[in-house]
């Protein structure tokens, strides 16, 4: 059972944060535990979500923002956020078993995905305290300045809800996938 009470519906949550949670419903077809949780404080929703939507505009392909979150979510040890991009990665970006094992391990079958995903991974691990050849490497592979910038701030964003969900112990409403620590 979540530490932090969240709010069963949307109806339930704080006045502000309605509009909110409707239209993640509606983007969604539900409203997750996370979104519910954050609800309680309609400035860091309206926070999560405008970051969220403003990277979802970046140049980073869906899948490859999917393989961010899961090496993410296994260094940080949030079974939450795993459980929900595992099912994401393979319900919505179309990856297989074997890829969503490698992104958990911190790198991925793809070649320019591996370099952006293992880039993700020591960002993460190092708290952005990277080696020039590990900027180097995520060059070479092909990805600009703008792209860096945005594989840092998944790397932020995906944090912070890992983080959100370890201390509340989010409730996971997604099949469940225990974190291997692994990456």
């Amino acid at each position: 059972m979540s530490r932090i009470p969240t709010p069963a519906t949307i109806d339930s949550a704080p006045a502000a944060s309605r509009p909110l949670l409707d239209a993640v419903k509606k983007q969604l077809g539900s409203v997750p535990n996370l979104f519910r949780l954050v609800a309680i404080s309609p400035a860091a929703l309206e926070g999560y979500l405008g970051m969220h939507g403003a990277l979802r505009r970046g140049t980073l392909p869906a899948p490859t923002r999917e393989r961010i979150a899961l090496a993410v979510a296994e260094i940080n040890g949030c079974s939450y956020c795993l459980a929900a991009h595992t099912y994401l990665a393979g319900k919505v970006a179309g990856l297989d078993d074997t890829e969503i094992a490698a992104n958990r391990a911190g790198g991925s079958r793809d070649r320019k995905a591996d370099a952006a995903v293992r880039f993700a991974a020591a960002v993460a691990r190092d708290r952005g305290h990277i080696r020039p050849e590990e900027l180097g490497a995520v060059r070479a592979a092909g990805y600009d300045d703008a792209q860096v910038i945005e594989i840092v701030q998944h790397v932020a964003l995906n944090t912070w809800t890992n983080y959100v969900n370890e201390v509340a112990q989010t409730d996971i409403d997604f099949p469940v996938m225990p974190a291997r620590r692994a990456a």
